[in-house]
């Protein structure tokens, strides 16, 4: 489970994100990196216990490196200053719509998911069930439960109106979004408590359903 040592670490390469530095506290980087993977390890088999799609998936295909690609970047740190797991079938590359748990400092840790970045199609499919049926999204992203633990929508929208739909549409706000994802922020106490493991799960089964509707609206009826 993550520790002050993470935390720590965490700060440590943020402030000093270049190679030579990271070579030489290599060690600690293990030791921060092995409680990380020991956290995915407890979120993933609580997952697997709801999410029969899971069973297969293995803890080191969903944790993300923590080197970055800098090839078309304008910061050439090296490092993420921060690590991170998808939670899918098979892993992080999945394909499809996955919980996304990211772990840094400064009480800046997250789990959150949804609509990022949609094709033209997968776009164009969220809108049409909008425009035919706006409450199956609403009963989700509404639900009390949900609402208090993803509280605010996160995403761009469209200055203007949606090319074919009319500016008086009732649920007009809604098919202006480009993204709809939801996220919800940890603090480090949080983080370094001995059930936040369990809190992730818990997170992760009140943002299910909305995956489950993004997936089975864009990969499931194909």
């Amino acid at each position: 489970m993550p520790t002050q040592h993470t935390l720590q670490f965490l700060k440590n390469l943020e402030e000093n994100n270049n190679r030579e530095w990271f070579q030489a506290h290599r060690q600690d980087y293990e030791i921060a990196k092995a409680s990380f993977e020991k956290l995915c390890e407890e979120i993933l088999d609580g997952l697997c216990k709801v999410q029969d799609d899971l069973a297969n998936t293995k803890v080191k295909d969903c944790i993300f490196r923590i080197n970055r690609d800098i090839r078309f970047a304008k910061d050439k740190s090296p490092y993420k200053k921060f690590f991170s797991a998808a939670f899918g079938p098979g892993g992080r590359s999945s394909g499809r719509i996955d919980f996304f748990l990211q772990i840094q400092p400064g009480n800046q840790s997250t789990l959150g998911g949804g609509m990022w970045e949609p094709t033209a199609a997968h776009l164009a499919s969220f809108r049409q069930e909008i425009d035919y049926n706006p409450e199956h999204l609403k009963s989700i992203i509404e639900d009390e439960q949900f609402k208090a633990y993803y509280p605010n929508i996160w995403g761009e929208k469209v200055k203007n109106m949606p090319k074919g739909y009319s500016a008086d549409h009732p649920d007009i706000e809604l098919l202006k979004y480009k993204q709809l994802f939801f996220y919800h922020k940890y603090t480090d106490k949080e983080v370094l408590a001995e059930d936040f493991g369990q809190e992730v799960i818990k997170g992760c089964l009140i943002l299910k359903p909305y995956l489950n509707y993004q997936n089975e609206l864009f990969y499931d009826n194909i």
